[in-house]
């Protein structure tokens, strides 16, 4: 597991020549972006076409930014296909005719009943999944026993592809416009598998092929995170994903954050010793705007949390589809608590977490400036987000100006019970920024 360091709150005293009072001189990274209270991600999963026609536009209009979870198989222009690896189908199908399916078949059983050629063949597949993921083994072991034997009826030889999206897909060259407006795209495997009933082999294709598309298309930056199908948090699929990508919505296994997921109750009064608290809510076609309302305001109440949307269907298509009168009404309610709420992409708020956790800052003062050297030893490549930082300054100045690689910026401050401040955003390890009172 991942260890990071908790930031350094720099305490220095600075006496001014001109004053007889001593000023205290202090550094702090806020918790969030912006000196927000809470942070919300709205993240959609499967990439069906209204959540890009109906509830994007919508987000942009407030100016907020989604993920998006895709999966790969149905885009048009895509390279890589579902596909069954393994041993000849119609070996398997002969051997379940004389061999109950078990813990020692059950992986490559319910990895090939997707791609029969038959009714409800994905049907079998998921149901059995839930079943073994439940622990209810005996069950998916029947209910595989169930699928191969109406297969054997149909005499079914061929495989098909599985088809899991409902109504058409946006080519590549929509999503690359929705990722240069700021959206974060991520994976979610070629066919929306329960990975935790494939084999190796086929578990890491669907995660690979998925993201080597991704890649090609839109770029490495949109691998940051991902999210396996329903929301697994298998240990063996955790395992593969999180060694995949430096992070999944299923599981973050941070020191510093108690996760609840969709189906976890989480007591807003109550302290759960971490520095940060991310709360999943999944809200479905017939969730009440005062329960979605209630998440918003139960955030608030707090200081340390992180609230993920998870959305599926949007205005009639996908799973679970809400309607778009609901979604506008819900993301005007979020933008009228902006004051207080960050709206940041999953990948922005993890960086961002993980950034603040793992910085060092260090500050020298003289009569007329304050230095700051905010740097971590995290990948420069993934962890570009900017912090937000918060200094105090001496009484006696009027003004304050930034100064970082020659780039010069005039500050506003404020005042609290511990002083007059500053407040400002700073990428890490970009060298030293100056503040100069005047």
């Amino acid at each position: 597991m991942k260890k990071f360091i908790f930031p350094v709150l720099c305490l220095l005293a600075f006496h001014a020549n001109s004053q007889t009072q001593t000023y205290e001189i202090k550094t702090e990274i806020l918790k969030w972006y912006d000196g927000k209270k809470a942070a919300i991600s709205m993240t959609y999963d499967d990439g069906t076409l209204n959540q890009f026609k109906v509830a994007l536009p919508i987000m942009e209009e407030l100016g907020m930014r989604g993920t998006f979870y895709i999966n790969t198989g149905e885009i048009p222009g895509r390279k890589n296909e579902a596909t069954f690896i393994g041993r000849s189908p119609q070996v398997i199908l002969a051997e379940t005719a004389s061999f109950p399916t078990s813990e020692f078949n059950i992986f490559e059983r319910a990895g090939l009943i997707r791609f029969l050629d038959m009714p409800n063949a994905v049907s079998f597949h998921d149901r059995s999944g839930a079943a073994y993921e439940q622990g209810r083994k005996a069950e998916a072991y029947r209910i595989l026993d169930e699928g191969f034997a109406q297969a054997r009826a149909l005499k079914v030889t061929q495989l098909t592809p599985p088809k899991i999206i409902d109504g058409p897909m946006l080519g590549w060259e929509d999503l690359r416009k929705f990722a240069e407006n700021g959206h974060e795209f991520g994976v979610h495997t070629i066919s929306h598998p329960r990975l935790a009933v494939l084999d190796e082999e086929n578990l890491i294709y669907e995660l690979e092929k998925c993201a080597e598309d991704i890649e090609r298309e839109l770029g490495k930056k949109y691998l940051f995170s991902a999210e396996c199908p329903f929301g697994t948090e298998n240990e063996r699929v955790m395992e593969y994903a999180l060694e995949m990508f430096p992070a999944t919505r299923n599981r973050m296994p941070e020191d510093f954050m108690e996760e609840f997921n969709r189906s976890a109750s989480f007591d807003p009064a109550k302290d759960y010793g971490k520095e940060y608290i991310q709360w999943q809510r999944g809200p479905l076609s017939k969730t009440s705007p005062e329960l979605m309302n209630s998440w918003v305001d139960a955030i608030l109440t707090r200081d340390d949390a992180w609230l993920v949307l998870v959305f599926h269907g949007i205005e009639g298509i996908g799973w679970e589809a809400i309607p778009e009168e609901r979604i506008r009404t819900y993301f005007e309610y979020i933008a009228s608590k902006s004051e207080d709420i960050w709206v940041g992409t999953f990948a922005e708020v993890t960086k961002y977490m993980r950034q603040r956790m793992a910085s060092q800052v260090d500050i020298e003062v003289s009569s007329k400036s304050i230095k700051v050297n905010l740097t971590t030893d995290l990948d420069p490549y993934w962890y570009d987000q900017p912090l937000t930082l918060k200094t105090y300054i001496p009484l006696a100045w009027d003004n304050v100006k930034s100064i970082q690689n020659n780039r010069e910026f005039e500050l506003d401050f404020g005042e609290d019970a511990s002083g007059k401040f500053v407040q400002y955003t700073y990428l890490p390890n970009k060298g030293p920024l100056v503040l100069q009172g005047f």
